[in-house]
């Protein structure tokens, strides 16, 4: 049986994964991808809190993405590059979905950091 720890990395990969594949397929249409990609994002962070043992709801999964997401704001400064540059068809897509990944990153390991926490109280 796989630890906690690697449940939720594989869980992230997963997510970041996805992720990435999406931006990429939606790089020449920005601001359409976080409509694809949320759903992702917050499904993630469901099955991080369930392998850590806590059950939450759907709209705690939101709320906690748009925390989450908040925290994580000024890593954010290239995407408006990576906006402008995904206009151009093949250029800079590899921007995009790196960028998507690692966002997806950082938002699940905050919040195994959260449930890591929420399990210590």
């Amino acid at each position: 049986m796989a630890s906690t720890m690697q449940k939720v990395q594989d869980i992230i990969h997963d997510a970041s994964n996805a992720s990435a594949e999406i931006d990429r397929g939606l790089a020449q249409a920005p601001e359409s991808d976080p409509e694809a990609i949320v759903p992702i994002r917050t499904s993630m962070i469901m099955a991080i809190a369930s392998a850590h043992g806590i059950e939450i709801t759907h709209a705690a999964a939101a709320d906690l993405l748009l925390k989450f997401s908040a925290t994580i704001q000024k890593r954010q400064a290239p995407v408006s590059r990576q906006a402008l540059a995904g206009w151009l068809p093949g250029i800079d897509n590899n921007t995009n979905d790196s960028t998507a990944a690692a966002l997806t990153e950082a938002i699940g390991w905050t919040a195994n950091s959260h449930f890591n926490q929420a399990e210590a109280k």
